[in-house]
Order: C-alpha cells, then structure tokens, then sequence
C-alpha cells in the first residue's frame, strides 16, 4: 500500500519525521521532512509528507517556497492560512536565531561572520531593508538595527537618521547593509551616493563606516571592497 494516502502516525515508526528528529537529530531530516513537520496534517488523499514534497518540486527550492509572496502562497493547493503562517513563523525564527547569536558585546572578528548574519536578515525580504549595525571603539556590537524599509524599488535613506542613532548608542563605528530584492548585488549609483553621503555626515561627529554591504540572495557585495566608504 501506498504511504501517500497513510497519515503520517501510521507509517513505521523509524520512517515517521518526528520520531526521526527526536532519535537522530534535525538535521537527519530532508527539507519535506522538516516542512511536514510544520503543517501536522496533509490534504484529503496526500499526507503532510507528499504535500510537503509536492510544493518543493512545483517551487524548485525549498528558498523559493519560503520565499514567495503570501498571496502566491495562498493561491497554492494545500497552503491555506495556517500553514502560510506556520512557513512564516520558521523564517522569522531562524532570522531572529541569527539575531540573538549575535547579541551586543559581540567582536565582529571577521567581514564573514558579519556577511553571514545579514545575508541570514536580509536575503529573502521582498522589500528593499535599509539595516545599521552599530559597533564600539573595539568593534563590539551594540545595536543591530532595521532603519528604513522600502518597497521592490528602493528605500528612502535619511541621513540624519542614522546620526541620531549613532548617538543615541555612543556608536564610534556603523556598517551599513541594505538587501536587492532584485536578486543582483552589484550597487547602484544611488547604493554609491548613499554611502558617501552617510559617510561625510558620519565623520562630522567622529564616527566611522566601516563598510556597506549589499545582500542580493545567496550573494553580498561589499563597498569597502571597492574602494568605498
């Protein structure tokens, strides 16, 4: 008999997703796996596993799923509310996750440790997310921030913003990061003119930037790289 139709609790006990975690770990299970996890039940004649699988092959990815629209994701079959938010809920939590990892006080030891975390933040945003991470002399964290949000055209940056900011946390360096729902990472005129111009206003209270780093899905680009701030 076909395990399609069966509900996932009467499988075999080695083959069902929650059983698999709990003896060998999450990461022992494959990306349907882990989403059948999250929806608990299927549809009428497709389990929660088939279901699972089912919308990763139509979407390609499991990044794709996670990523379209909420609408689009309304209109699939099998993806009613419930499960739209249960998909949300994870991404938020693995963002959040990151977040927590690096908690203030932190050193950003590495330009990679600090790619890694805002790639985690901004890579799947459908809108444009312009972030300030705020450092201390020693290059510690004190605050990571969402400054500006925008839509899939861009996001309107204001300067004086960011200084008050910087202030207000007694920051003596920020790094800047904004993400290109486009999915290209190469900067823009206005990504160039942006940087400078928080960079003069920056430096008129003795505040560096370090860099600006665009994320633009698996790829960020970084300023300093070339040849910015």
């Amino acid at each position: 008999m076909s395990t399609r139709s069966l509900r996932l609790r009467e499988w075999p006990m080695s083959e069902r997703p929650r059983e698999k975690l709990l003896e060998c770990g999450a990461s022992s299970l494959t990306d349907a796996e882990l989403i059948a996890l999250l929806f608990g039940t299927g549809i009428r004649g497709t389990n929660a596993l088939e279901l699972a699988r089912t919308l990763l092959r139509e979407h390609g990815s499991l990044r794709n799923l996670l990523s379209i629209s909420t609408d689009k994701a309304l209109s699939c079959r099998g993806l009613g509310p419930a499960r739209v938010a249960s998909l949300r809920a994870a991404l938020e939590l693995a963002r959040r996750h990151y977040l927590s990892a690096l908690r203030a006080g932190v050193a950003l030891a590495s330009p990679s440790d600090t790619t890694r975390f805002l790639g985690a933040q901004l890579r799947d945003r459908p809108y444009e997310v312009f972030c300030c991470l705020y450092l201390d002399t020693r290059h510690r964290l004190i605050a990571f921030e969402e400054m500006f949000r925008g839509t899939l055209d861009g996001a309107s940056v204001h300067p004086r913003e960011v200084l008050r900011q910087a202030l207000a946390h007694n920051a003596a360096a920020v790094i800047l990061a904004h993400n290109h729902p486009s999915g290209v990472a190469e900067p823009s005129r206005a990504d160039e003119l942006i940087t400078l111009r928080l960079r003069d206003a920056l430096s008129l209270v003795d505040i560096r930037v370090l860099d600006h780093l665009i994320v633009a899905g698996p790829d960020t680009v970084s300023l300093a790289e070339r040849g910015l701030p």
